[in-house]
């Protein structure tokens, strides 16, 4: 059974308006606020502890992740009993049973480890990735081994949603972590997140790939996917990335559940686990996907999309055949394209310059006059000077802006 202490949310509430306080201080004074966005992060934490206070809130998530893992035959979760709980309270089954910390070694020995860690650990990828609620606190507290040789998920009062999108590039990210590829874990974590002004691209994948690369070179069975994946996220936030808040508490999730996974099994390879289930895993993406709704509103899209085609289609060749059709392009930088055409147009137009000044020049080397330079027609020689000395100018100008644009462009 648990019971809520009298009056704790009212504690809660005033320790979280002087927490609020604190926060909202240090984002708008501190760059270190500024980049982490510590009133962000404390309101997510904030809804995460209100809802772990609400007693029937935990006991739908006991029912619903107990008809999710039905099927995992080692996994056990214990439902709520009727009439037995409220907002206050929550009654469970009894676990018969102890904590895996309270363990002894002769235990373990007789213990079939093995079995146990791979199907912990492929029920929370089903949570995760498939089902879309899992359990957020599997910490060794809340993972009890049963008389029977099971395991049971104790206190679901922390839990976490994925979308369907957001399974997606979990389900990619965590298979480039696990396949030791951190250009693709970089790539896919910048497509899931926002990014904010000061984010530079080229640093965070470098930083990423060199993270994972390291891990690798270390041995994949050693390369822990929780602590990558909180590693990642740290990285972000370094780099002006805001991850979603779904990532973090997976990367805590995983993390704890590596090291469940090892005190079972020594020898637990949460990598190999990984790409052992992937297939499975997205066999039951594709089922939970292809619902009646979800054919239903495909066909309706289809049939909308062929019912139209052909006014769509007579559309663009009435534009075409009219001289109609017309071709809009948009400049990241309008100011900046405009100035770099008129860079270029005056220097042609300088070279052409200097280049009639030459011709004209030796045109008038011909014609004689008493006035002359070094022998030469004096008129003739000042052009000569004139077109040397803009030449000259030209190229020094060009060398030193072209150097100038690539410093810039290359830092």
């Amino acid at each position: 059974m648990k019971v809520q202490r009298p009056n704790i949310r009212h504690q809660i509430a005033e320790d979280f308006e002087v927490l609020e306080e604190i926060a909202g201080f240090l984002d708008g004074h501190t760059a270190l606020g500024r980049r982490h966005r510590f009133l962000s992060t404390l309101q997510e934490f904030r809804l995460t502890i209100q809802q772990e206070l609400n007693y029937e809130r935990e006991a739908h998530n006991l029912i619903a992740l107990g008809k999710n893992l039905k099927d995992f035959k080692l996994i056990q979760v214990p439902q709520p009993v009727p009439d037995y709980y409220s907002r206050s309270v929550l009654t469970m089954e009894e676990v018969q049973g102890r904590k895996i910390t309270a363990l002894g070694p002769m235990t373990m020995l007789d213990l079939k480890g093995a079995p146990l860690a791979e199907e912990l650990f492929r029920a929370y990828l089903q949570q995760v990735l498939v089902d879309g609620l899992f359990h957020a606190d599997p910490h060794p507290g809340n993972i009890f081994i049963t008389d029977d040789g099971r395991i049971a998920l104790i206190d679901l009062g922390m839990v976490g949603h994925t979308g369907p999108s957001m399974q997606e590039n979990l389900l990619k990210i965590m298979l480039a972590i696990s396949e030791g590829n951190g250009e693709a874990a970089a790539e896919i974590a910048i497509r899931m997140s926002e990014r904010l002004e000061r984010f530079t691209a080229p640093e965070f994948r470098r930083r990423i790939t060199q993270m994972v690369s390291l891990r690798r070179d270390q041995g994949l069975e050693q390369l822990n996917v929780g602590r990558s994946l909180l590693e990642v996220s740290s990285v972000a936030h370094e780099n002006g990335l805001i991850v979603p808040s779904e990532l973090v508490l997976i990367g805590k999730t995983m993390l704890q559940l590596d090291e469940i996974g090892r005190v079972l099994d020594p020898t637990f390879d949460p990598n190999a686990s990984i790409r052992r289930n992937v297939a499975a895993l997205m066999t039951q993406r594709m089922r939970k996907d292809l619902t009646q709704g979800s054919i239903y509103s495909s066909l309706l899209e289809i049939k909308e999309f062929a019912t139209g085609l052909p006014s769509r289609l007579n559309r663009i060749m009435d534009t075409v055949t009219n001289s109609e059709l017309e071709v809009k392009v948009t400049a990241t930088d309008a100011k900046m394209v405009m100035y770099g055409m008129q860079k270029i147009a005056n220097r042609i137009t300088m070279g052409i310059v200097l280049a009639g000044m030459i011709i004209g020049a030796s045109l008038m080397m011909r014609v004689p006059t008493p006035f002359q330079l070094f022998g030469y027609p004096r008129l003739a020689i000042l052009f000569f000077i004139a077109a040397a000395t803009g030449g000259f100018w030209l190229v020094i100008s060009i060398f030193v802006s072209d150097y100038k644009g690539r410093k810039k462009y290359t830092h």
